[in-house]
């Protein structure tokens, strides 16, 4: 009982004297920014070089626009912390590189869902079909409401060149041929046809070209969403990925 009461009186000195108080909390708040900084001295840049990273597609662009509008962030996250039980579920942490063009990156706050950094791929599009539509059909303990709306409702894509346009003004390295083919290559993408699909790959490697929604009629906001879903995490390949190149 003695020695508790004796730790609280030396606690007490500190709270009850103003300059020792602020000197703690100047104490603390420098380890804190020593640990934060002083690691990013060790790396040569704050955003490491990879191989295979490209601007979006337009049609992937579209889908990013629509995920962002409809607050998909707000549940799932798009960044795999360097931890041993995300990166065992997820795959390779996520770098700095994979969001350089991101505006704004969907990085997240909170997960109710699973983290979508590493999904493209992960599921069929027929999947990701049914779980727009009614996502208990696929995942029954989901709490995710359903998006039906989305694959009858036709994309809007007038404008998708001067999105483009606007991603250039914010460094993504888009350019004039690939502004002016905008509206071509969203449609060459989503269409899946072969011939129209080459100049689309020219353009952005690894673009996946085909008929995301099963409605070759028409190009809806599943198609965009659907694409810029199976894209995510594939333009990386991590077995050649060396972590070690971007320290000093």
């Amino acid at each position: 009982m003695s020695a508790n009461v004796s730790l609280f009186n030396k606690h007490a000195i500190i709270e009850k004297n103003s300059i020792i108080l602020l000197i703690g909390i100047l104490i603390v708040i420098a380890i804190g920014g020593l640990v934060e900084i002083v690691p990013l001295f060790y790396l040569k840049s704050t955003i490491e070089t990879v191989d295979g990273m490209r601007p979006y597609t337009p049609l992937e662009l579209a889908g990013r626009n629509i995920y962002v509008r409809e607050g998909c962030y707000n549940c799932h996250s798009q960044m795999i912390r360097p931890l041993r039980d995300e990166v065992e579920r997820y795959g390779h942490y996520s770098l700095a590189a994979e969001s350089m063009y991101d505006r704004p990156f969907q990085w997240g706050s909170k997960r109710t869902g699973p983290d979508l950094a590493r999904v493209g791929g992960k599921y069929s599009d027929d999947w990701h079909r049914a779980h727009l539509a009614e996502p208990k059909s696929v995942v029954p303990g989901t709490v995710m409401p359903a998006y039906p709306w989305l694959a009858k409702t036709e994309l809007d894509y007038v404008h998708i060149a001067d999105d483009l346009k606007i991603q250039r003004t914010l460094g993504v390295p888009y350019t004039d041929d690939m502004i002016a083919k905008a509206i071509t290559d969203l449609e060459a993408q989503a269409s899946g046809d072969e011939g129209s699909a080459i100049d689309v790959v020219k353009r952005y490697p690894k673009a996946q070209v085909r008929d995301f929604d099963g409605n070759p009629r028409l190009v809806t906001e599943a198609d965009a969403l659907i694409a810029y879903l199976q894209m995510l995490g594939t333009l990386v390949d991590f077995k050649l990925y060396n972590d070690k190149a971007n320290i000093r």
